[in-house]
Parts: structure tokens; sequence; C-alpha cells
């Protein structure tokens, strides 16, 4: 019989109900309970997930610890480490398509954007990290002659890694990738919706030669187990990305147990600020990218579309057009598909309450809305938004594009950063001396002019204000804080 492309056997696997996840804990053997994990596509069974507990946490922070405290990985000199990284990451490429589609049944995610956007992101990011492990230096400090202090960078130690569902195997590149190539030895918790891209890259990095002590993963619910690596007392740090709201959880969890670092990616309420002078045909893609890219399931998700008055009729009516000719809702495993469904039933509820609540303040439906089947949701465009409305002020997470207008520069600012948060934020103008004077004043991690984005592997990524703290994803930055200095000093 000629074998099925991988992309074909997930969901032919899915179609039975045999997909798997479970934890990844050198010689422990868990409970055997298990979560039923259902596909957001049609909600069907398509396998289950362990449920872990405490005790299973527990067992990954013992193995975690020995690996560490025994130089199993942490030991390795830097170029022993790139080497494994580097197979591991081309295990990774081989298995892509496998990757690809398990990210698309399991987060309803469209097939093409996991293949094409995601996975290329997930692989470059560990060949980015794979290459820096030998080439971070540390630095001799300047003294006299009688002296020599040497500053350098050695691994926290025990790190618990907390994914969300919207990204599952970028994501987890972003946690993981510099955390274990500073040295740490890391416990992964996926998202209990989308666990299964991280069970198949942690098997590919025990393939590569990543010791298994030194990588765990322990699936199961946010309230336990979350709450459980949060509180354990021998973990060194946690990088968290989610919700602002659960954010909180671990600062508490960290005050209560033993003052572990934390890590905090959470929410945003991004704006996109279009000038009269910016030219509205390049900027209309740019900006329906933002704000509906990944079904509005993006944490940098342009959702508050700030426009000039005189300008604001003809900047909607290219926007509903545009909408309507290129993006496609329907079922995720189709090429053709732009947009899939919401993650679970929950989410696409409180997706639909932000809607309604939105028209009942004021707000005026241009185009899209709820779609009456499943958990799809039209990417929709509400006009008449004001700044004490609901939808202007709390993240949505979903295809909602709330529309304000401004009259002068100065207001346009002052909305941009009327907000809790401060991730990310887009700007469309043609005027180079403004554009540089906005970029500098609004309250944002990642501005991006006359275009949406969230830069490269090799910048920085992470917010002001609410949108978290603590550190940031992608660059050399997210590296060196999962390193601590320390000052070494030779004296006569």
């Amino acid at each position: 019989m000629k074998e099925l492309p991988y992309e074909k056997q997930i969901f032919e696997a899915a179609k039975a109900g045999s997909l798997w996840a479970g934890h990844l804990i050198p010689n422990h053997a868990d409970s055997g309970k298990k979560l039923e994990n259902r596909t957001p596509i049609d909600n069907s069974l398509i396998g289950y997930i362990a449920d872990g507990s405490e005790q299973d946490i527990d067992a990954a922070v013992r193995a975690a610890r020995a690996a560490f405290s025994d130089d199993l990985w942490a030991g390795k000199s830097p170029s022993e480490k790139r080497a494994v990284l580097l197979r591991w990451v081309q295990l990774i490429e081989e298995h892509a398509e496998e990757l690809a589609a398990l990210d698309c049944i399991d987060a309803g995610k469209p097939i093409s954007e996991c293949i094409n956007t995601d996975m290329p992101a997930t692989i470059e990011t560990f060949y980015f990290y794979a290459e820096y492990v030998d080439k971070a230096f540390g630095r001799v400090a300047p003294t006299g002659n009688d002296a020599l202090g040497l500053i350098v960078h050695e691994p926290v130690g025990v790190v618990g890694v907390v994914l969300p569902w919207n990204f599952p195997a970028q994501m987890f590149a972003w946690k993981v990738a510099p955390v274990l190539a500073a040295g740490n030895s890391v416990i992964v918790k996926p998202a209990e919706l989308t666990s299964l891209s991280a069970y198949r890259m942690v098997q590919l990095a025990h393939e590569a030669g990543v010791p298994e002590a030194a990588l765990t993963l322990v699936c199961g619910l946010g309230k336990t187990v979350g709450k459980a690596l949060g509180m354990h007392q021998d973990v060194d740090m946690v990088a968290f990305t989610g919700s602002t709201e659960v954010g909180r959880y671990f600062l508490e969890y960290s005050a209560q147990s033993n003052l572990k670092e934390i890590v905090l990616e959470c929410g945003g309420k991004s704006p996109q600020i279009v000038f009269a002078d910016a030219d509205i045909d390049k900027a209309v893609p740019s900006i329906l990218a933002a704000a509906f890219w990944n079904m509005g399931e993006n944490c940098s998700c342009g959702s508050r579309l700030i426009v000039k008055a005189s300008i604001k009729d003809a900047l909607l009516a290219k926007l509903s057009d545009d909408l309507k000719q290129g993006w496609k809702v329907g079922d995720p495993r189709l090429p053709e598909t732009n947009l899939g469904p919401m993650v679970e039933e929950a989410h696409f509820d409180k997706v639909c309450r932000y809607f309604d609540t939105a028209l009942k303040e004021g707000g005026k439906l241009i185009t899209g809305g709820k779609t009456g089947y499943g958990w799809y949701f039209e990417p929709a465009i509400i006009d008449g938004v004001t700044a004490d409305m609901t939808v202007f002020k709390e993240e949505i997470f979903g295809p909602v594009l709330a529309v304000t207008t401004f009259s002068s520069e100065e207001e346009a600012i002052r909305l941009a950063n009327q907000s809790d948060y401060g991730l990310a934020a887009s700007f469309y103008t043609s005027n180079v001396s403004r554009a540089y004077r906005v970029a500098r004043k609004i309250q944002a991690g990642t501005v991006s002019v006359n275009g949406f984005s969230e830069g490269s592997i090799a910048t920085p990524f992470g917010g002001y204000k609410q949108s978290g703290f603590g550190g940031r994803d992608k660059g050399v930055e997210a590296f060196e804080q999962h390193t601590q200095a320390k000052t070494i000093w030779f004296m006569e």
C-alpha cells in the first residue's frame, strides 16, 4: 500500500480519533488519565491528551533539576549544543508538513497558513538560536593591573515554558529554542487545546540528541498543571504567553513560592492609525492582515482602526471590497481557506458577546459577523466606535475591527495610547517627519510604519503596560534573559 503524505495521514488519524499527546518525562509513569481532544473544525473527537497532575509536574521538575545539576545539557560545549540543535531543526524541517497538519486539525488554523507561514517561521527560529549558541560572549571589566574581572553568563537552571493555543508550533519555537540554547533544563506545558505539535517536536528533540530530562513535556489543564509549575519551589523561571488575566496568576504563584523569575507576554489592543496622506491602496491589505490574520486570534491583532475623518468612508469602502474578495471563511483543511473557526465554543461565544455588545452600544456594522454555523465567524468591521465603548477598550481575540475617527495628529496619538495594553501598533503616512515623530510617541513594544509586522526573529518582541514585562521574545534578548550574569574576580 502506498504511504499517504503526512498531511493526509494526520487528517485520517484525526478522523479515526487516534491522535495523542502525552507526558514526556523520563522514568515516570503517569496516571493514565486523559482529556478528550476535539477539533474546532466540526467538534469531532480527534484523540486525547494526557490529563496531568501536580505529581507529573513534580516528576518533570526533579528530572530537569537532576539533568541540570549533572550537566547533561548545560555542561555541553557551545559547539555540541549547536550540533544537537541543528539536528533537531533539520528533523523539524523533514516533518514540517506533519506538524502543519497537526496545528491545522488541532487549532482550526488554515493549512495554507500553517505550511507557508507558521512552519517557516518556526524553523527560522530554531536555526537562529542554534547558530547563536557559540556566538554569545562574556566580557572583561575595565580594571587596574592588580585584578581581573570576568563577567560571564550562565543558564538560569530549570525553566517552565507555558504556551498559548493560537500559534502552537511557532510559539513553541519562540519560547523553547532560546531557553534550551542558553543551557537551561526546560519543562514545556502546552495549551490544553493545542498540544499535538508540541508533543511531536519534543519527540524529535530527543531523537536529535537533546537529553530527555533536559526537555520534558507535561500536558493538561492550566488550572492544574500550569499552577503546579508556577508554584513549584524548584523552578527558577517561568516564561508565559497568554492572556493578561492568567499572567497575573503567575505573578501570584511566584510571590507565594520561591520568587521565581516571571516573563510575561500577554494581551494587546493594538491600534492602526491612518492619516489623510496615507497611500490607501497600499495600506488596505496590511490593515486587513493586522485585523484578521489567524482569525484575529493574535495578541498583536490590530483591532482598533483610528482613521482621519475625511478619508474614513473611502477607506471603509476599499476594506469591505477587499475583505469580501480575498478572505474566505471555511474548512481550514482546504488550501483556498483564509479563515478557519474559532478555537473552541467558549471562545466563539465570547467573540459573539463582544460583537453583540458593540452593536448595542451604538456601533454600526459595515460588513461581516456571525455565520450561523459551527464556530465560524466572518471578519467584521464596526464603524462609529468611541473610546468609551467596550469594543475599543477590551481585547476580543477575534476578527472584529473597531473603527474610530480623529481630527488631529495629537488626537490620533492620544486615542492610540488610550489603552491598558501596549504590545504593537501600526500607522500609515507619507510624511517622513510624522513617521518618526508618531513612532516615538506611541506606547508599544513594536511599531510598524506603512505596514503590519511583528518584526523578524532577530528583533525583540514584547509589550508595554499590561501587555507584559520581564523580558522579550525573539532576538538575542530572548537568549540573554534566560541567563544570569556572574562576576568572577581574580586578584593578586
